[in-house]
């Protein structure tokens, strides 16, 4: 069953502020870890539990984040979103989120009067458009070369 909405909030990790002890463990920390080596979490108890790479690079990308001001949202792939939840984490209006569901670029569900999203596929658009994006300015990088643009000046005059 996907997991309600509402909620997101209650597990966000807000960055630490400047000075913090919080902070200045964190830092250490990051510091302290190597990019890649087997890793283990050790709990409460003194049991170890070996980890793998991709959680162990996951966390440093969490330390790394919280480090740089940004706030961490752990949630499953089922969760279900708002519009206004998935407008906000990609970046847009609601109105325009609402045109992407209505275009069928992002697969939702309507179980009452609200449209509801999941965390995969909202990630899966996300991805589909940045390849997208990607692939457009190639092509436009390749023309642009082509066409012999960067051997053309900035089209500004020198005045002194």
């Amino acid at each position: 069953m996907p997991t309600a909405a509402p909620g997101l909030e209650e597990r966000t990790l807000l960055p630490p502020g400047p000075g913090t002890p919080l902070r200045s463990a964190l830092a250490h920390l990051l510091d302290r870890l190597p990019q890649e080596q087997k890793a283990a979490l050790v709990g409460p108890d003194g049991t170890t539990t070996d980890l793998p790479d991709e959680v162990y690079r996951a966390l440093r990308e969490v330390v790394d984040a919280l480090l740089k001001g940004k706030a961490i949202t752990i949630a499953p792939h089922d969760t279900m979103l708002t519009t206004q939840q998935a407008a906000d984490m990609l970046g847009i209006s609601r109105p325009t989120l609402v045109k992407l569901l209505e275009d069928g670029e992002i697969p939702y569900q309507q179980p009452g009067r609200h449209r509801r999203i999941t965390l995969a596929d909202l990630v899966t658009y996300r991805q589909r458009a940045r390849a997208r994006r990607r692939r457009a300015l190639e092509e436009m990088t390749r023309q642009a070369d082509e066409d012999g643009l960067y051997d053309v000046g900035t089209g500004f005059v020198e005045t002194r």
